[in-house]
């Protein structure tokens, strides 16, 4: 039977991964116990040990020290605390939108004034904007003429908002473009 390689569902870990208990490989940890007290470095075996005694689990909480950090806690409540975190902090975060204005060569003043009212107000909602521009027939021999127009338009929109330029005016094959940004 052949094994299908790209229909895997490989879970990506969300966030860091802790170990506890027995999955800690290491010969000596730095202990702190439940109520945040230090209690030294201690052999890894007699750790595991002392956390069985208080009934609570031995937890990695910083790996990269040289002993690495454990505490003793309930470890299904830690993991819940961590991932609550890793939720607010999702939350908070803002995602940047990549809005799209598309121009063409021949277009009159009266459209360009409309493009020029939705691309502020692109940028006004705090979004990035791909300026672009579709060349047809013999549209294709005169690409400057596109790269002209993506400018005169960038700079239009400058009188408003001060910009700064992610991706500067390409062309690839029939297509004039530049992604902008307003600056905070």
């Amino acid at each position: 039977m052949r094994i299908h390689y790209k229909r895997r569902n490989f879970i990506k870990p969300i966030g860091q991964e802790y170990r506890a208990n027995e999955q800690i490989r290491v010969p000596e940890v730095r202990v702190i116990d439940e109520n945040g007290k230090f209690l030294g470095v201690l052999k890894t075996f007699d750790a595991l040990k002392l956390a069985r005694e208080r009934e609570h689990d031995l937890v990695e909480v910083s790996p990269k020290e040289n002993p690495p950090v454990c505490k003793f806690l309930d470890y299904g409540t830690f993991k819940y605390q961590k991932a609550k975190e890793q939720r607010a902090q999702k939350a908070h975060a803002k995602k940047v939108e990549v809005k799209g204005i598309r121009l063409s060569v021949k277009m009159g003043a009266h459209d360009i004034d409309v493009r020029k009212k939705q691309a502020l107000k692109f940028l006004e909602d705090g979004d990035k904007l791909k300026i672009e521009i579709i060349l047809r027939g013999r549209e294709k021999a005169h690409g400057e003429l596109a790269e002209q127009r993506i400018r005169d338009f960038a700079a239009a929109i400058t009188e408003t908002y001060e910009l700064f330029i992610e991706q500067p005016v390409m062309r690839q094959g029939g297509l004039v473009s530049t992604i902008v940004g307003r600056k905070s």
